[in-house]
């Protein structure tokens, strides 16, 4: 059986709890019934969570998606209930009657009040994307003056003929996508040089990251830059954009090995093939990961916060923890820097999926039935 629970912000019922108040102890997620009550084996999975300032996505291993949150924005897509004000928050469906049937959702990713899907269409297999929501430094893609979308919108002419997406992510106010050819290309916010050069203020239409200097395979957004990294086996990396908090120039000159890669609004996190985890970037809150952490095994890292769940199968966290994302405050410390086992091995769970957003974060377990 399928359990995702989450803690932290969730002012405008991002978490899906079914209410709209903070939490500091994991509660679970409210999921359609097809998923919460199944037991069969062949049941969809949780193997996305993109999580946006006040709204939340869930992508299934089906395609199918889910939303919670604020969808006020449009960042949730089209909401048809007679009233919307009243409505639980939990998750639902994303409405992508507008696709073509057949598509399939493969990537999502979400900037502070918009929607970014890729997915395979049902004719031919080409990745066509859709951007959803609201933004006014061109998160959306769709053009000069496109400032809205409510319900999934195809942004044109992206990809390029003859590739595909394999990777894609957002942050505050821009989205960056990496294809198949290994170029990397990015829309939205890019005055501080996170889309690369020439430096815009607003990049509304997909663009071309020039001068990576070889084949990008992955990319995470922070608030302000961009990090894009070359295959495991040769680690190339770079940090384009503000070096605020030293997140460019504290760079290292290679990440060989890695496994996964994930980033703050003002942080990196690298975890490599051997379980260490490398990081830098603003620590003023605990955000850094600490030398004494074990062996781990995944990562997610949320706004100025991060989770880690290591290879004895305990569940760590920690990093900027106001609205309780980092767990239960502790009075000697405040908010700051504290770092908390939220599920412990010992309990016998199996943790699948863990995410972390603006001060959110999550974890699925799967209970034997």
């Amino acid at each position: 059986m399928l359990l995702l629970q989450a803690l932290g912000s969730n002012g405008s019922g991002q978490l899906g709890l079914g209410h709209k108040d903070d939490v500091s102890s994991p509660e679970p997620v409210l999921l359609p019934p097809s998923l919460a009550n199944s037991t069969s084996p062949t049941t969809p999975k949780v193997c996305r969570i993109a999580a946006g300032g006040n709204h939340t996505l869930l992508l299934l291993s089906s395609g199918d998606l889910l939303w919670s949150g604020d969808h006020t924005t449009g960042a949730c897509g089209q909401v048809t209930a007679a009233d919307t004000a009243e409505l639980r928050p939990e998750f639902r469906p994303v409405d992508l009657s507008v696709l073509p049937e057949g598509s399939n959702v493969r990537h999502v990713a979400a900037t502070w009040a918009a929607s970014v899907v890729v997915a395979s269409s049902g004719g031919n297999g080409a990745d066509v994307v859709y951007s959803f929501g609201s933004g006014e430094k061109g998160e959306l893609g769709l053009g000069q003056g496109t400032f809205r979308a409510s319900t999934p919108t195809q942004i044109p002419n992206f990809p390029p003929p003859g590739t595909q997406v394999v990777d894609i992510s957002g942050c505050m106010g821009h989205v960056v996508a990496v294809l198949s050819n290994g170029d990397a290309w990015g829309w939205g916010n890019g005055r501080k040089g996170q889309l690369g050069d020439p430096l815009s203020g607003t990049v509304h239409t997909p663009r071309r990251i020039e001068a990576v200097g070889f084949r990008a395979v992955k990319a995470v957004c922070g608030r302000e830059f961009t990090c894009l990294i070359g295959p495991a086996e040769t680690g190339e990396i770079v940090v384009l954009g503000s070096d605020k908090w030293g997140v460019r120039s504290g760079a290292p000159g290679n990440v060989t090995g890695w496994k996964e890669v994930g980033a703050g609004w003002g942080s990196v996190f690298v975890l490599k093939g051997d379980g260490t985890l490398l990081s830098w970037g603003r620590d003023d809150h605990g955000q850094l990961a600490r030398e004494d952490l074990a062996r781990v095994r995944h990562i997610a890292v949320g706004s100025e916060h991060a989770l880690a769940l290591t290879e004895t199968g305990d569940l760590m966290v920690w990093g900027w923890g106001e609205h309780g994302n980092c767990g239960p405050i502790r009075e000697d410390n405040g908010e700051k820097g504290q770092r908390n086992r939220i599920i412990s091995s010992e309990q016998g769970t199996k943790i699948t999926v863990i995410g972390a957003g603006c001060a959110t974060s999550w974890f699925a377990i799967e209970k034997p039935t």
